[in-house]
């Protein structure tokens, strides 16, 4: 009985569904036959000051508020019954909603306040002379110099990581150890040895005394740092992990390497909770945030994979690169990052991986990347080539290259790895000279003494 009575129950609702529908119309047509064009406007500014309703007009005419000044000052200028399209315009202040919707002449200086305008000046479709696309001006920030080179390791430094006090830092290098260093003195504190092959990856956790390392053995390690030893290992790669990283808030390790997944272990009891397959190249980078995606790794596929951490399944690959990614960068602060292959940086907007633009100019091969919360992004290559970044405009505001040590091969001036420290005023490099350099901003300088070097070009290349 129940199955029979629902079709008739499903009936009924769409027959009364259209009736009020119906009613609704005919109420609606007369109301606003007997509004005077006054109260249509009044009406209007209330459909503007409702906030669900102006939060949709801002988001979805964010991109088009302001029109460029070649173009606006083609626009004939507003007049009453001028446009089918605009609303007249009385003799009082103007309304924010003709704001939202319409772009007049003198509108362009009108908005520059709005915040979510002006990032997406950059990037508009608007065409039709040399000011439709508006970039913005980057910020200034002070030249970075170096200021200590630290040596004691017999192999190439393929790893670093700062702990969270900003003590010390580990750095992990082609001799199969793993050196503890001071990071205010540059001193060593401590070798610890177990590795059987380069180590490849380092972290350390905030909120336990533990230190991870994987490398080309194969092994992934869990270091008790109160004793010193090797507590745990995490067994199931088939073969070398280069690299991983410790989920924020979850006792969760994220491992990848050469076997073209990404593994997710359970801290504690060494489980291997989720294999995230789907590259198939050697997964060269994998970073974890709080937030989805909470796991992005980069692989030498040439692709960028973003995973829902639960499901352990794939959230959306990003295929804008040619080459192999061989580096990822998450902003500290903002819900964005960067991916780096042979030529190329690119930068994405979480959650959906949305392009935001690219950072043009350094044509090599690049292996790491980091950025720190004053919104600088440093870039090392395998030629030994820097570059220092701002991470809003993608303006590379410095670029030089590493000295090799003397005795070394010119050859040997490569970056391997790099990370700033807690207080990202610390540049820490790991290169294939065997060394650690440690750059600084420079303190004297000043926006008059190192003058910004920015021309805005016609246009950026988006892909």
């Amino acid at each position: 009985m129940e199955t029979q009575q629902q079709p008739q129950d499903l009936l009924q609702l769409g027959d009364l569904v259209s009736r009020n529908a119906l009613v609704s119309r005919s109420l609606y047509s007369k109301a606003i036959e007997q509004q005077s064009s006054s109260s249509k406007r009044q009406k209007l500014e209330d459909v503007y000051s409702d906030p669900v309703m102006k939060r949709r007009f801002q988001a979805e005419y964010a991109s088009v508020q302001t029109l460029p000044d070649s173009l606006a000052a083609k626009q004939p200028s507003k007049q009453p019954g001028k446009k089918p399209g605009s609303r007249p315009k009385p003799g009082g202040p103007a309304r924010p909603a003709q704001k939202l919707l319409e772009a007049g002449p003198n509108s362009a200086a009108g908005s520059g306040s709005t915040g979510t305008a002006s990032p997406q000046n950059n990037m508009s479709l608007t065409s039709g002379g040399p000011g439709a696309f508006q970039q913005p001006k980057p910020d200034w920030h002070p030249p970075w110099k170096l200021m200590r080179v630290i040596s004691g390791h017999l192999g190439w430094v393929r790893a670093l990581a700062v702990e969270p006090g900003n003590k010390w830092f580990a750095s992990g290098a082609g001799d199969r150890t793993i050196k503890i260093w001071d990071l205010a003195t540059g001193s060593l504190r401590l070798t610890l040895t177990g590795h059987i092959s380069t180590v490849r990856g380092l972290a350390v956790s905030p909120r336990h005394p533990y230190l991870f390392s994987c490398g080309e053995d194969k092994m992934v390690k869990c270091w008790d740092l109160e004793t010193n030893k090797v507590i745990r290992h995490y067994h199931g790669h088939l073969s070398g992990v280069y690299t991983l990283s410790l989920h924020p808030t979850l006792d969760v390790l994220v491992t990848g390497g050469r076997d073209g997944v990404a593994r997710v272990w359970d801290m504690r009891t060494r489980s291997n909770i989720h294999v995230l397959s789907g590259h198939t190249g050697t997964v060269s980078d994998v970073k974890c945030q709080e937030a989805d995606p909470q796991v992005i790794t980069g692989s030498l596929d040439s692709t960028v994979r973003m995973w829902d951490l639960a499901a352990g399944k794939t959230m959306g690959v990003l295929t804008h690169h040619k080459k192999g990614v061989r580096a990822l960068a998450v902003h500290p602060t903002e819900f964005t990052f960067a991916s780096a292959s042979t030529g190329s940086i690119k930068q994405w907007k979480c959650p959906e991986g949305a392009f935001m633009q690219n950072f043009e100019g350094q044509n090599a091969i690049i292996n790491t990347l980091s950025v720190n919360q004053n919104n600088v992004m440093f870039s090392g290559a395998d030629n030994g080539s820097m570059g220092f970044w701002d991470w809003k405009t993608g303006h590379r505001f410095q670029s030089l290259d590493t000295t090799a040590q003397p005795g070394s091969l010119d050859a040997e001036a490569g970056i391997m790895s790099s990370t700033f420290d807690r207080s990202g005023l610390r540049l820490i490099c790991g290169e294939a000279d065997k060394t650690i350099k440690i750059w600084k901003p420079d303190e004297k300088a000043t926006a008059e003494t190192h003058p910004l070097q920015w021309t805005p070009t016609l246009g950026r290349r988006k892909f």
